[in-house]
């Protein structure tokens, strides 16, 4: 076993639909709709240890081989036995696509999307160079169905099943035809899926030198994108950190980004069967400039672990809505046929010791609605930092 600490998304409703919770990153406040929307938070432990409560499941999985049986159905039957929602059990060829993702890769279409409070799916971002953008689909178009099916009013962790093509395990080149709508025009398009690569950072000069630096999900180098950003912003400007819809990913690259703000210190401690350990900043960031945390109810895990540790050192004001609440840590075992899966083996705190799990984070100020200019109004009051 690989003794990577996973704090996992919840268990798939179908088979084939593990990634769209796992990629949940920009769904419903910034959804990532048939794109990597973000895992949820690995921890940086390189031991390995067999969590007590993985032997039931691989256990389960070796008998059924023995009989000649699906090992993965079989673990995914503890699995559901052991009524915990956030464990999964994944095919050898969803955990690679998940691990790819993790290192910023996907395969989709190239369009962010959310659900609006009538049941409509409108489109929030079109990536660039993506089969989408090559299509002319725009931001605000709606996407109405997905291969003959009416998505409207579907969570959208369905939505992103069908654009993957999870159901038929489609890879890069398959064909999906979306029905869409832009004003009173309706019309469909086929489009081939195709490998991309996603930015899980991205950086914009606001007004008064303020930087809003966006990340939709910790993956593999998006901490030191974030650190990179903040030497980059003007002196005495303030920052917005814009953590809104962001589902986790790598813990190690959350504590990253957390030593950009910080001069060491405590991140925030976990468990793992019992065992107490801590996470801590690296020395030197930039601690007098002021500081803003956006978040909503999609920021969720390593997200909510960096949020925590701003919001309980008094580095940041956070704004904005609750979060998602979830602070529980799975960890994988690989099973006889390859599969994989992960049981939850423990749970984080923040530096004050506050659970996230099941409870989220109240901000400082309340906000949904015209968040980003409360936040450019607070940064105001905060004064700058030169």
């Amino acid at each position: 076993m690989s003794g990577r600490d996973l704090f996992c998304q919840p268990r798939r409703i179908r088979h084939g639909a593990a990634l769209t919770l796992v990629f949940a990153s920009a769904l419903v406040a910034g959804a990532a709709t048939g794109s990597f929307g973000g895992s949820d938070a690995k921890q940086p432990s390189t031991e390995s240890v067999v969590p007590a409560g993985h032997d039931d499941v691989t256990e389960a999985a070796e008998r059924a081989m023995a009989d000649g049986k699906s090992p993965m159905e079989a673990a995914e039957r503890a699995v559901s036995r052991s009524g915990d929602r956030w464990s999964a059990v994944y095919s050898q060829g969803e955990y690679e696509e998940l691990e790819e993702a993790l290192d910023g890769q996907y395969t989709g279409v190239g369009l962010s999307a959310r659900r609006e409070s009538d049941g409509r799916i409108e489109v929030t971002r079109v990536q660039p160079g993506s089969p989408a953008a090559r299509a002319g689909i725009r931001k605000g178009d709606l996407l109405r169905g997905v291969d003959g099916e009416d998505v409207t009013g579907r969570p959208v962790t369905e939505v992103v099943s069908l654009l993957r093509g999870d159901a038929d395990d489609a890879g890069a080149g398959s064909r999906v035809r979306l029905g869409l709508q832009r004003g009173t025009h309706t019309w469909s398009e086929v489009l081939r899926r195709a490998r991309l690569s996603t930015d899980s950072v991205t950086v914009r000069r606001l007004a008064r030198g303020v930087t809003l630096i966006k990340v939709t999900a910790f993956t593999k180098g998006s901490g030191d994108r974030v650190r990179d950003a903040v030497d980059r912003a003007p002196k005495g400007g303030g920052i917005v950190l814009d953590l809104r819809g962001n589902s986790g990913g790598f813990v190690a690259e959350a504590v990253t980004a957390a030593s950009a703000f910080l001069d060491g210190g405590l991140v925030g401690t976990y468990d793992v069967d019992g065992d107490q350990r801590v996470l801590h900043a690296e020395p030197g960031g930039d601690t007098s400039r002021p500081l803003v945390a956006l978040v909503d109810g999609g920021t969720m895990s390593a997200a909510e672990l960096l949020t925590g540790a701003l919001q309980d050192r008094g580095r940041a004001v956070v704004v904005g809505t609750r979060t998602f609440g979830k602070g529980s840590i799975q960890m994988p075992s690989r099973l006889p046929d390859g599969s994989v899966a992960e049981l939850t083996v423990g749970h984080y705190r923040t530096p004050a010791g506050r659970s996230v799990d099941g409870r989220g984070i109240t901000p400082d100020l309340e906000a949904d609605d015209g968040a980003l200019q409360r936040a450019e109004t607070v940064l105001g009051g905060l004064g700058d930092a030169s």
